[in-house]
Order: C-alpha cells, then structure tokens, then sequence
C-alpha cells in the first residue's frame, strides 16, 4: 500500500504543472466515487506546491476540489437512484461495497439525511458511499446538492490551508515532500480514528435488532 501511495504521489505531482485544476478536479470526483483514492494526498499537495512554486492558486484548488467532489457525488446519487437498492445490494460486493457497507451509509443517511451528508464530507469511509443511501431513499436532490457543497467546499479549504502552512514554514517537514505525504496519513490515520468514534457506533445503535 505504501508502494502504491509513493507511485501515485510522483505521479501525480509529476503531472500537476500540466494538469492544473482539471487534473485535481478530476481525481477529486473519483475520490467521491467508489475508487478510493485520498483527499488528502490531492488537496494538500497541491496546496503546498502553489504556496511553494505560485503556479496555482489557492482558491483555485478549493474551487476545483469542491466541484470535483460533487461532481463525483452527484453520479453516485443518480446510478444508485437508477439502479435501485436490489441492484446496489446484489452487484456492490464486485466494485468494493458489501452489504455491511452500504447498511452502515443507509442508517446514517436515514438517521441524519442532509445533515448526514453535510458531515459525512468531512469523515473517510463515509464520504465515498453517502451518494449511494442518498440516491437509494431519494433525498432531495437539491438539499443533497447543498449539503455536498458546503461540506466539500469546508473539507477541501481545510486541507488546502494545511498544504499552504507547511508550504509557508517548510522547517516543519525539513523540506521533504515525502515527509509531507506521511504527516498527511497521519492526519488520515486520526479521521479514522473519528470515523470509527462517531459513525460506526451511531449506525450500530440507530441499527434495528436481529
């Protein structure tokens, strides 16, 4: 795995100069799909570089991040509102969602609705299936439009303003774009401590019993 993060983030930083914001916006609507590829190593990388080197700017990488993300979001909500939940239920396992999965977004969705969605862009694991139980109890799509704005526009200026301090003090990493890349994950590692705190246990006790 950690092979596979130092492949994708040469690559990836290799090719930002030329690809720009459609690239970010690009990978961050198949972030909000079923590919699971981390904000974290989109948005911030890319805000450190355009601290670093000015090619970018810092709204920009906001701006394309978010409507990547909804972009992404919004063919989640629409396939799973055409396929239906039989479908959804019975194919998800070959694309990476059991049925576990998929159960743990639908309470959530039910139990919060655009709330739900609203902080479910700011949570991993979540954030990649919410278009699906979105679509599956057909949500309003226009407050599910909102909620997945306002939540990606936060996350994504969150994650833009780490990229841009260590860009501007770059003593703490010691210069090192790999360094950087790790104390992302380590970010990565404390959301998914949240993740686990505040919507595993939610849905299991909003779960109705066997």
């Amino acid at each position: 795995m950690s092979a596979l993060l130092h492949q994708f983030t040469d690559w990836y930083l290799s090719m930002l100069d030329t690809g720009g914001y459609w690239l970010i916006a690009g990978l961050m609507a198949l972030e909000s799909t079923i590919v699971p590829i981390p904000s974290e190593t989109i948005i911030a990388p890319a805000a450190y570089i355009a601290h670093t080197r000015g090619h970018l700017s810092l709204a920009g990488i906001v701006l394309a991040g978010t409507l990547g993300s909804y972009a992404g979001a919004a063919l989640m909500y629409w396939a799973a509102r055409g396929l239906g939940r039989p479908l959804v239920m019975r194919f998800g396992p070959y694309v990476g969602l059991p049925a576990r999965k998929i159960e743990l977004a639908e309470r959530w969705s039910a139990r919060f609705g655009w709330a739900g969605v609203f902080f479910s862009r700011l949570l991993p694991v979540i954030r990649h299936l919410i278009g699906i139980p979105a679509g599956i109890l057909e949500l309003d799509f226009r407050w599910y439009t909102l909620a997945t704005l306002a939540g990606s526009l936060l996350w994504c200026s969150v994650l833009a303003a780490l990229g841009a301090s260590l860009g501007a003090h770059p003593e703490l990493i010691q210069g090192s774009l790999r360094r950087f890349v790790l104390l992302v994950l380590g970010a990565c590692v404390l959301l998914a401590a949240l993740y686990y705190l505040f919507v595993e246990r939610a849905a299991r006790r909003s779960a109705p019993p066997r």
